[in-house]
Parts: structure tokens; sequence; C-alpha cells
């Protein structure tokens, strides 16, 4: 016995028809797709990266994260254990509280060092070298239950290469303001 099968025969044209509008279709939507995607990769990565900076004269406060940030000192030399050609820098903030909720507007609080050439150095653990008395970094700072008007003192302690010493600025990023950060001038001579 052999099977008869009972359906029509496809119309060619019919088919060819149908794999065109398929053809287009996938032709508009993958490109779309990808762009979706793409875009809340984009937008993720955006907010997670200090890309713009705003610059602030030395002595000068200004808002961000919810409070008034000024450079209170920066200043570094040879001390403790150091590799040959580099230097350890000390960079310290005076905060004005504004928005007491520093958990929210200081989430991913990050002080870094930055240089003419674009380089960017984060803080660094110095044997024999360590903050000023008073002075803390961002964790203990966003948990240190400050009020509104409280002033703070955030810094840290870096380790700079010889020749960024020169042109070397202090500067601040935090989760609420990303992508933009602030970059201070270095205080005069």
């Amino acid at each position: 016995m052999s099977a008869v099968s009972t359906e029509p025969a496809a119309d060619p044209q019919a088919e060819k028809k149908w794999r065109r509008h398929s053809l287009v279709a996938l032709a508009i939507l993958l490109p779309l797709a990808l762009a979706e995607t793409s875009y809340d990769s984009l937008r993720e990565w955006l907010h997670g990266e200090d890309l713009i900076a705003r610059d602030v004269d030395f002595g000068q406060s200004v808002p961000f994260g919810g409070s008034d940030w000024k450079l209170a000192d920066l200043r570094g030399g040879k001390a403790g254990r150091l590799p040959d050609h580099a230097f350890a820098v000390i960079a310290t903030f005076s905060v004005t509280i504004g928005d007491p909720d520093l958990q929210k507007q200081w989430l991913g609080c990050k002080l870094m060092l930055t240089d003419a050439a674009g380089r960017r150095w984060l803080p660094d653990v110095i044997a024999g070298v360590s903050r000023p008395e008073g002075v803390m970094n961002c964790s203990p700072a966003i948990f240190s239950g400050a009020k509104k008007g409280d002033i703070v003192t955030i810094g840290d302690t870096f380790i700079v290469p010889e020749d960024a010493v020169k042109t070397i600025r202090p500067a601040v990023g935090l989760g609420s303001e990303r992508p933009w950060y602030l970059r201070f001038q270095r205080p005069p001579k």
C-alpha cells in the first residue's frame, strides 16, 4: 500500500512571494532587534563610566550627587615603600552634605586622579602612608549617618608615576551623576 497525499500541490508563486516577504521582514526586524539590545547596553555602559568631565576651579564648591564638593588639599611626594619613579599622592575633599541619602546619591563613589594624557589612577594602599586624621574614603562616608549640613572630609591615597605628578588633577565620580564626573584644578603653588 502506498500513501497518497490529499493536500493540493503548493503554488510555486505563492511560496516565492512568502519567501520574499519573510526576507524583507528579517531585513527590517533584525536591525531593530540589534538596535534595541545595543541601546540598553550603551545606556548601562554610560551609567557605569565616568566619561564627561565637569571642570572645577580650585577653591570652588560645586553641587554633585546631592552635596557640595570642594577640593581641600592635594599633596604628594616620596613616602612609604614605593617603586622607583613613583610618588604617593593624597587628595582630600571637603563635602557639605545636602541630601543625606548618601546610599542612593553616592552609590558607586569613586575618587581618582587624572593627568594631561588622559590616564587615570584609582586609590591604592601604600605601606607607611595613610590618610590624614579624620579623613575617610567613600564607603565609610556613605554609611556614616551624615545629616544635611554636615561637613565631611573624603580622601584617599594614590600611587602615580613621576612623569604624571606635574599634571595630575583629582576627580570624583558618583553613580547618580554618571556619565558626568568632577575634575578639579590643582591648588595654586
